[in-house]
């Protein structure tokens, strides 16, 4: 492979970050169709991106060189509205008389705008049209139609436009499997010695212990069962039975506490009986529940455990899931305001109405088409925030659901919609506040026993968010030790409220436009606020860097300081002022390649692959090797994702390759995964604390056992997870006649609206929700 430097990269992966590029030549991929022949080549090449970053606490900068793959677009180009899509050009011959030949891609931005597409003004494109050698250039019209036309070639200039995920699948996978990454990095090392060396290898923590185990893990089923001995079988479906048993009692006692005592009530909104039969599958199997069953159908499940009685009502979605604007999508502005508005009023009734008939509702499950439904110049008839929104105002969460795929085989489908039931099912309880926290291994010695855990993060829309609209909300997310449920509250609340109230509250609001100087203060006297609440109490502040630092600058690289603490512009203090029981974490992940990328040495475990650079994953807690480096910082990885189950570490697609075992492992098709390398840097602690142990026990809350990935580990902390969530509750929209749903259901919604919408009759025409 060759590469060739990007010029004139912009934004956060080129000027912005100090960084730059490497693109390889063009590779070519012609996928074989199920019936045999060829198919429509794809297009993508490797890229190596080098930025310049530094580590809290030290003087030495480092040079990060990471490796991934961008794909090109073939056919017609979908321009998304407001936003530019790259064109990487490289000519034959120099554009100026007697000039070098051009060794460098160029990079153009294509923006479609008010109707049209033309190349995007004020850098490198802008010139384009003004270059008279580029007569044969294309127009933005024809090249956004013909995209792969100029990929090999065509009158003295090649092109490629960019793939981005909202254009839809691509026949190429995105990612790099360990192996292959390492051997480019590798690689690309030799260009930059002997001035730079590779940092030296991580090492193990002391602290390598998971945390406990609170559910039980259920034994695999042999895939050859009709093989195995009856007697081996049997045992193994009973260790599993009695699993089983024990977890879906745990989490019920968890769901239990949360509610306070109360029933679960739940409605499914469906468009088939398919994800609605699903989803009651998903409740009885999660929970436990098969033998409980006490009311079964045809619209109403109930069951009723020792710890607590579960409801599900089952509703046709109807007219209610319709896109937004019926036949026609909605223009930007006030007519996607109205339809949003018509939509979310026509929600909040129904469920108000529904809450009448059904008292204590509180979750709803919506079956509703995913993002695909919905791209391009369908966009703004999406009905799912409307939706969220109207289910908030009647006092609803809300968790929605893809139907079954209607072009996989029927068997499949609802396989995949049996998974994506669970899925649902788990999220959804997690959203009425029950916690599954991990318990950790360091003893009360190193970890006070009662500690809080509290994350601060920034709720954030742009006007170019579903709803149009702007939104600044910061918001904290607790953990108390005694606490039934999941805590959070925002900057204009005075107290805690149960984690779904905090969702709900974040719906609607539309607020004044603040600067940057209004927003940084907004932040720091809400973290002074809340800080002052929990002085008395043992408590630790997890903060994500990438996502607070712009607003809370104390959070940066250069503005940390060991164990002082920054608010509001001013100096640093002494951690003790702000309370003798105060810790302080802040997680940074790879985003903008702040952390480099990784891979664990497969010859450390196996002596006999010395020299061919396999790579591989490793869970667990790690320590900079580089001499005097702070003691303040760590890695945290995760272990293979199950989503990546028939993938292999050797498994390549930028060249072909052969694995140790002699069998092809080129696949340039696949979705590849590597765990990011998330920095823990532990800025504040007390006088005897020990920075390892504490280090060790935010790692280990990224194992929260009620995800599915609970065993692999999630991408950030179990309370910085949740706080990001909320994000998808941040929906600003004004409206005059919201409903309050701490009303009686009598005056928060009319008789006529009752009678109406009390028999759910949403039923578009025969075939229309088939779509």
């Amino acid at each position: 492979m060759s590469f060739r430097q990007v010029a004139g990269r912009t934004g956060a992966r080129g000027q912005g970050s100090g960084g730059a590029e490497l693109m390889s030549n063009l590779i070519e991929y012609v996928p074989r169709r199920r019936g045999g022949g060829d198919g429509k080549p794809a297009y993508y090449a490797a890229t190596l991106r080098i930025t310049v970053r530094t580590v809290p606490f030290s003087p030495v900068p480092r040079i990060h060189v990471a490796a991934g793959v961008r794909r090109f677009v073939t056919g017609k180009v979908y321009m998304p509205y407001g936003k530019g899509v790259s064109a990487y050009l490289l000519p034959d011959d120099s554009l100026v008389h007697d000039g070098p030949q051009p060794q460098r891609f160029a990079v153009a931005m294509l923006e479609w705008k008010n109707g049209t597409t033309d190349w995007r003004q004020g850098g490198a494109e802008g010139m384009l049209t003004q270059v008279s050698a580029l007569d044969a250039l294309p127009s933005p019209d024809r090249l956004v139609k013909e995209a792969d036309h100029w990929i090999h070639g065509r009158d003295g200039i090649r092109i490629a436009i960019g793939h981005q995920a909202a254009m839809g699948r691509h026949t190429i996978g995105t990612g790099l499997m360990p192996s292959e990454r390492r051997r480019l990095i590798e690689w690309a090392e030799q260009a930059i010695a002997p001035e730079f060396v590779p940092v030296p290898k991580l090492e193990r923590s002391a602290y390598a212990r998971p945390p406990k185990k609170q559910l039980k893990k259920l034994p695999s089923i042999p895939k050859n069962m009709e093989e195995k001995d009856p007697e081996e079988l049997t045992v193994i479906l009973d260790k599993r039975e009695l699993n089983a048993a024990h977890n879906a009692q745990v989490l019920r006692a968890r769901l239990a506490e949360a509610l306070e005592g109360e029933d679960l009530t739940a409605v499914v909104l469906h468009q088939n009986d398919a994800i609605r039969d699903q989803m009651i599958a998903a409740a009885e199997t999660g929970l436990g529940l098969a033998e409980h069953r006490r009311v079964q159908g045809p619209d109403t499940w109930v069951w009723e455990a020792e710890e607590l009685t579960v409801r599900l009502h089952a509703r046709p979605l109807g007219a209610l899931g319709a896109p937004l604007g019926g036949d026609s999508v909605p223009r930007r502005g006030q007519e996607h305001d109205k339809a949003i508005e018509e939509r979310r009023t026509g929600v909040a009734r129904a469920m108000a109405a529904l809450r009448e008939a059904v008292p204590g509702v509180r979750l709803a499950f919506v079956e509703l088409d995913g993002q695909d439904a919905f791209r391009h110049a369908k966009r703004r008839s999406d009905p799912k925030h409307a939706i969220r929104l109207g289910c908030a105002d009647a006092g609803l969460v809300t968790q929605f659901i893809r139907p079954p795929d209607p072009d996989a085989e029927r068997e499949e489908a609802l396989a995949d919609a049996g998974l994506r039931a669970a899925a649902a099912w788990s999220d959804g309880l997690r959203q009425t506040g029950m916690r599954l926290v991990p318990q950790h291994t360091l003893g009360d010695a190193l970890i006070p026993a009662n500690l809080n855990q509290v994350a601060f993060h920034l709720v954030e829309r742009r006007l170019d968010g579903p709803t149009g609209k702007q939104q600044f909300t910061p918001i904290a997310v607790l953990i108390r030790p005694g606490a039934k449920c999941v805590l959070g509250k925002s900057a204009d609340m005075h107290e805690w409220v149960p984690y779904p109230e905090l969702l709900k509250s974040l719906t609607g609001r539309v607020e004044g436009r603040k600067n940057s100087a209004e927003q940084s203060a907004l932040t720091a006297a809400f973290v002074k606020k809340t800080l002052a609440q929990l002085r008395s109490t043992p408590t630790l502040v997890l903060a994500h860097a990438q996502d607070v630092r712009k607003r809370w600058p104390w959070l940066r690289n250069d503005g940390l300081e060991r164990d002082r603490l920054g608010l509001d512009g001013g100096p640093t203090q002494r951690i003790g002022l702000y309370g003798k029981q105060l810790r302080v974490v802040r997680i940074a992940d790879g985003r903008r390649d702040e952390t480099a990328q990784c891979w664990a040495e497969a010859e450390e475990l196996a002596p006999e692959l010395e020299g061919k650079q396999s790579g591989g994953i490793a869970m667990g807690l790690w320590r900079p090797g580089v001499r005097g480096d702070s003691d303040r910082v760590f890695y945290s990885t995760i272990g293979k994702s199950g989503t990546q189950s028939k993938l292999t570490n050797d498994d390549a697609k930028l060249t072909p390759h052969t694995n140790a075992s002699g069998n092809n492992a080129y696949r340039p098709t696949v979705n590849a995964w590597n765990p990011d390398l998330l920095e823990l840097t532990v800025a504040c602690l007390q006088p005897v604390d020990d920075a390892e142990a504490w280090a060790a026990f935010v790692h280990q809350q990224r194992f929260s056992e009620d995800y599915r990935a609970g065993r692999e580990g999630l991408a950030l902390p179990l309370l910085l997870h949740l706080a990001r969530l909320a994000d998808d509750y941040a929906l600003p929209h004004e409206i005059e006649d919201a409903l309050d749903p701490t009303e009686p259901p009598a005056t928060a919604v009319t008789d006529h609206a009752v009678a109406s919408q009390l028999a759910f009759d949403f039923d578009l025409d025969d075939g229309e929700d088939e779509e």
